[in-house]
């Protein structure tokens, strides 16, 4: 397990419905099949140049930290353009030789678009509302694209998808941390 697969540690999910977005992120840290902590926060609100931005990361957390910081940087030189600094982030992560080999996905919103960024150069906006990473992601993702025709808000649908992968997943737990935007 020297090569980092992407996928252990840790469930984030975002989903969007009813001019709110949600990502929510459970709080487990795992070191091997170990849970290191349990309460850990992974999705955290930046407000680059006013505007604010949620995003929820997986994988390493000093690699999450480093691209969260540069993605608030591109926000600062593109104020209130998410996709712009998103698209600006990826391109530097996929040829910068320092990035590359940071080990980590983020989900980023500013209550209106909602965004799947990786280390391959993706910038991926959901078809049907909900993006989830993670080692329990497609857990999330499963159920919470389920649950986009019913009535829940999309919190509920967050909080749910979430409760789901916690019980499927070992690498996640019930432990979330949740924050909201609205436009």
């Amino acid at each position: 397990m020297s090569e980092f697969p992407g996928w252990h540690g840790t469930t984030i999910c975002g989903v969007r419905k009813g001019g709110e977005v949600v990502i929510a992120g459970d709080g487990q840290v795992s070191l091997g099949d170990t849970v290191i902590k349990g309460t850990a926060r992974k999705v955290r609100r930046l407000s680059p140049g006013g505007y604010d931005i949620i995003a929820g990361f997986a994988g390493s957390t000093a690699d999450a930290f480093t691209l969260l910081e540069r993605l608030e940087t591109k926000l600062e030189a593109t104020p209130g353009q998410l996709a712009r600094a998103c698209v600006e982030l990826a391109k530097d992560w996929r040829t910068d030789k320092y990035l590359q080999k940071l080990e980590a996905m983020l989900i980023v919103s500013d209550g209106k678009d909602l965004f799947v960024v990786t280390g391959a150069g993706d910038v991926l906006e959901p078809e049907h509302d909900v993006a989830a990473i993670g080692s329990g992601g497609n857990y999330a993702l499963a159920a919470g694209r389920a649950m986009m025709d019913t009535d829940k808000s999309a919190e509920e649908i967050a909080c749910a998808a979430m409760a789901i992968a916690a019980d499927i997943c070992v690498y996640t737990n019930g432990n979330l941390t949740l924050e909201t935007l609205k436009k």
